[in-house]
């Protein structure tokens, strides 16, 4: 299945490119096209735009797209740690950084990599050891620990 939406990733574009290679579709490919040119190549290609204005998988109230793959795909159900790491990419992709202690990193690595990166998919490559990394870390019982310090 192909999956559309905006160049020039950092956050929540990144992360779920990650989320739905991980937990939707192994075979996932992803298109990075200009904002104003997402939807028409999405019914050119068939794909199935993400985390752009008016679409499904896109942000809705205070949530973020990566928000809407889980509740969609219900993968809560399957890793309920998926909960904790999206309040992370939710903090760091909305203007409520102080949601979790981890946002405002998220923010400054996901910058960086796109500062590093040739390009989106090269972004993608580099990032998706960050999100194996957060998943890790919203799993184990360290995560109570470091918030205390």
């Amino acid at each position: 299945m192909k999956w559309i939406t905006r160049e020039h990733a950092k956050v929540d574009r990144i992360a779920c490119p990650w989320l739905i290679k991980n937990f939707v579709d192994t075979d996932a490919e992803f298109l990075f096209v200009p904002a104003h040119k997402v939807l028409e190549v999405a019914k050119e290609q068939n794909a199935i735009p993400f985390d752009v204005p008016d679409v499904e998988l896109g942000h809705h109230n205070d949530k973020c797209s990566f928000d809407a793959i889980i509740t969609k795909n219900e993968l809560d159900k399957r890793e309920p740690a998926l909960l904790e790491l999206a309040k992370i990419v939710r903090g760091a992709d909305t203007p409520n950084r102080s949601l979790t202690p981890q946002s405002e990193g998220l923010v400054a690595i996901a910058t960086g990599f796109s500062l590093i990166s040739k390009d989106d998919h090269d972004n993608m490559v580099k990032q998706f050891y960050v999100y194996d990394a957060l998943l890790a870390y919203c799993r184990s019982n360290k995560k109570a620990a470091s918030s205390r310090h």
